[in-house]
């Protein structure tokens, strides 16, 4: 499966965006999916997931209540749906995928890798 992540830009503190995690390859049916984010200097966070199965989903403590994972099924595409969006929040987004039920928010349970866009919180 080749992931395409979009969405990012410029955006004020308090602003939202949607980020776009689309698919090829592959239906997104049978695959877990995971959102990353890599921010100057420091190592790569796992920002929320979606399950396979149920749609279940998880958040990173920084993010919960302002950031909201989704999928379509029909457009074979993972959404992370960003709200009140703050300084600290400014990173690249990566999107991941992994053919199992439930990927985590670890970043090395996933194989198949987007290529990242660049959020950036400025005011």
């Amino acid at each position: 499966v080749q992931l395409q992540a979009s969405g990012g830009g410029l955006v004020h503190p308090g602003g939202s965006l949607r980020l776009s995690c689309a698919a090829s390859g592959s239906t997104l049916d049978y695959y877990a999916i995971g959102w990353f984010r890599r921010a100057p200097g420091k190592d790569v966070e796992g920002v929320s997931c979606i399950s396979s199965s149920d749609g279940s989903t998880a958040y990173a403590d920084s993010v919960k209540g302002r950031f909201t994972i989704s999928r379509d099924g029909a457009k074979n595409t993972v959404y992370l749906q960003m709200n009140t969006l703050k300084l600290e929040d400014m990173a690249v987004y990566y999107c991941a995928a992994v053919n199992a039920v439930i990927g985590g928010t670890e970043s090395g349970s996933y194989d198949y890798w987007g290529q990242g866009t660049l959020v950036t919180v400025s005011s």
